[in-house]
């Protein structure tokens, strides 16, 4: 049973190769990938094979994904490219015969008002069409994205949000890709849609109280709100572009886009999630 990673050389893409690996399955049955293979050398030494996979070249994923039985399909993350690079890998898996794909999308993809949705739904819906046996792993945000707030408070004492009392339901990226691990060794996954977020959900007042702590400095959480916070980011020099996605996030959050928890990740993983204070004091 030989199964492929794509995303090895990110973040995500790694764990979910370390968790295989942690689960027993034996190196020279996974397949790490990316488009920067050199990263994998540390791997490749291990043992686990490794292969340039590249969602803008549809030859490097037939090569890569000829002989794989699944495929772990790692969200690519150039938002503008991303919905025609998916397209290219899932018919890449339709040609490669993949019998199980695990893709990653976003928390309820389907009705949800995150900007991220889109693209995710629509993949879903492509991966549905496309006759291959899928499973759909809707992954809560990951708390390591709030390192950015843990090095704004060291620097200002703020943290400054539009969420208005909204909750994150966050979890580590390991906790996820522990997930992702035990649905491709195991059976029963297939069709299933799985909506995957963290034991406990936070709000940014608790996450200022917390990164109090860690920085040992007072730190407020500033609510503001969406114009305010808009002209703030532009005003820090983001993209207008750039400025109105970040703020159409915090709109999603205060209308609890994030703050499900059903434990489904825990009950996967046959552990608890990571708190947040566990990933950010790691930092």
């Amino acid at each position: 049973m030989t199964i492929l990673v794509t995303g090895a050389t990110g973040h995500l893409g790694r764990h979910v190769v370390e968790a295989l690996l942690a689960r027993g399955v034996p190196p020279g049955d996974i397949v790490a990938t990316g488009r920067r293979t050199a990263v994998l050398a540390d791997l490749a030494e291990r043992g686990v094979r490794t292969a340039l996979a590249d969602y803008d070249d549809p030859a490097s994923l037939d090569a890569a994904f000829a002989g794989a039985d699944k495929l772990f399909f790692a969200s690519g993350t150039e938002v503008a490219r991303r919905l025609g690079q998916h397209r290219t890998v899932v018919d890449a898996a339709v040609r490669a015969g993949i019998g199980h794909v695990v893709y990653t999308s976003a928390p309820h993809a389907d009705v949800s008002s995150l900007p991220v949705n889109p693209d995710h739904r629509a993949t879903e819906e492509m991966l549905a069409a496309s006759g291959l046996a899928t499973t759909v792993l809707r992954n809560n945000w990951y708390s390591e994205n709030y390192r950015a707030e843990l090095g704004m408070a060291r620097d200002t004492g703020l943290v400054v949000s539009a969420t208005a009392g909204g909750k994150v339901a966050s979890a580590a990226r390991k906790d996820f890709a522990e997930a992702a691990a035990a649905v491709l060794t195991q059976d029963g996954h297939e069709g299933r849609t799985y909506e995957l977020a963290g034991d406990v959900a936070w709000d940014y007042d608790e996450l200022a109280a917390l990164l109090s702590e860690l920085t040992g400095r007072e730190v407020t959480h500033l609510h503001v709100t969406p114009d305010e916070r808009r002209a703030g980011l532009v005003e820090a020099g983001l993209p207008e572009g750039v400025a109105s996605f970040a703020t159409a996030i915090d709109e999603a959050i205060a209308g609890g886009a994030l703050a499900d928890s059903d434990g489904t990740l825990r009950r996967l993983i046959d552990h608890p999630t990571t708190p947040l204070r566990d990933t950010l004091a790691a930092d």
